[in-house]
């Protein structure tokens, strides 16, 4: 495994701006405005050769009673017993507090090595006059940086991976499957994501917009190791009021494109709503393998065809989507979770399968045969071949005498028959129009 390193501070002193300095990626969200920050936010990143993961938190207020803030301590602590490397941030400008006493104070009882830095000490050169007085934490010599111009973050990087064991060795990730969970506010991605995790590792309550990031957590089932990424609730664009809101949603589509699945979540009490048909969109766009989950489903009251009657409810809101298996599940009681697994190994699988290109034409050689193409002014569409040019989704190349013939409801036509023949299902299929002489 490789290492991990957690900064951890109170709030606004930093953290995620140091976080994207070090990942290079903006992944956690940036804001003036305290306890931006609320679920432990997952990176990687790279230093002289060395691969580690890094944890953003969300800031420690230490007697805190609100509940928002409550559980952002119990995330740190979290993200404190997974670290291997611990980066305690304070702030130069506000001076040593009562609140870095008491950060400081829970540090030294995990054990790990920790390292102090003084941010915003935006001169380079020695350690400013002002980082003196945070000796009084007793955790050794600290490091002055400036994580939002990057001053002093190379040196703070070489002390980080110092901690390191020579034997560290990074994962690989081509073996790894990344699993989006997507859908409004409150359908229950967050419940999900505990109940497949079996930890709090995700903020769970009834405010709507809880998570803000998208959170990347590991985890091996049955010897197959995967990435869930828990995303921010994608609310219709009349809603998005705040700066912060805006970067979630923004946020929530970068994990659909890093995603080799994404489990759509639908609230059964509420059925298909315009919102789960533009979030579905995307996800088709992007040519991700895919799952509708049905959750709440515990709630709903059942009669003899419900779940039939509701799996046709689906596929008319979703009409776009009909290759998607729709999954009956409530997260709050684990009913079906685990059927999600083998049907996300089945729809990954669909997505990155591959046809011979003399298998693919006998296909369509039979589909022309069955229904002719369709004519325009006396001249007919003519497919000299077809042959598949990716996966991820499966993407098809038909070679024509006139692009302009090749009518989209006869390219359907061609879609199902595919998909009568190889299946493919929880995957989009794409085709890609080429006129005889053009170049793939």
């Amino acid at each position: 495994m490789k290492p991990t390193v957690a900064i951890v501070g109170r709030p606004n002193v930093g953290k995620s701006t140091l976080f994207n300095k070090i990942t290079g990626k903006r992944i956690s969200i940036v804001e003036d405005t305290p306890g931006i920050t609320r679920d432990r936010i997952y990176g990687d990143a790279e230093w002289l050769g060395k691969h580690f993961t890094l944890i953003d938190t969300g800031g420690i207020e230490p007697y805190s009673k609100d509940i928002i803030l409550s559980q952002m301590r119990e995330q740190a602590n979290l993200a404190i017993d997974m670290a291997d490397v611990i980066i305690f941030m304070v702030n130069i400008r506000d001076g040593l507090t009562a609140a870095d006493k008491d950060v400081a104070a829970m540090l030294q009882k995990s054990n790990k090595p920790i390292i102090l830095v003084c941010n915003k000490a935006d001169a380079p050169g020695e350690l400013p006059m002002e980082a003196y007085e945070f000796y009084n934490l007793g955790l050794g010599d600290p490091v002055a940086v400036s994580s939002i111009h990057g001053l002093g973050v190379g040196d703070l990087l070489d002390t980080v991976v110092s901690y390191f064991p020579d034997e560290a060795e990074e994962n690989d990730e081509s073996n790894v499957i990344h699993v989006a969970i997507v859908g409004k506010p409150n359908a229950g991605k967050s419940s999900l994501t505990n109940k497949i995790l079996g930890e709090n590792r995700v903020i769970v309550s009834e405010i709507a917009g809880t998570t803000r990031d998208a959170i990347d957590s590991r985890f091996i089932k049955d010897g197959q190791e995967y990435v869930i990424i828990d995303t921010a609730g994608m609310r219709k664009r009349g809603r998005i009021n705040e700066d912060v809101e805006r970067y979630s949603v923004v946020r929530a589509l970068g994990a659909v494109d890093r995603a080799d699945v994404c489990i759509i979540m639908v609230d059964a009490t509420e059925g298909i709503t315009e919102q789960d048909s533009k979030i579905a969109g995307y996800v088709h766009d992007r040519g991700k393998a895919s799952i509708i989950a049905v959750n709440k489903w515990d709630l709903v009251d059942k009669e003899t065809n419900t779940m039939n009657e509701f799996r046709n409810r689906v596929k008319e809101g979703l009409n776009f989507m009909m290759y998607a298996p729709s999954v009956f599940i409530s997260a709050e009681t684990g009913q079906r979770v685990d059927s999600l697994f083998d049907m996300i190994k089945k729809v990954l699988h669909e997505n990155t399968k591959r046809i011979s290109t003399g298998l693919l034409n006998d296909v369509i050689n039979d589909a022309v045969a069955m229904v002719q193409p369709p004519s325009d002014k006396g001249k007919r569409l003519k497919i000299y071949y077809g042959t598949q040019c990716s996966t991820k989704p499966p993407t098809f190349v038909l070679f024509v005498n006139n692009s302009e013939l090749a009518h989209y409801s006869y390219i359907r036509y061609l879609e199902n028959q595919l998909r009568a023949k190889f299946g493919f299902e929880g995957t989009p299929v794409k085709f890609i129009i080429r006129e005889k002489g053009e170049k793939l």
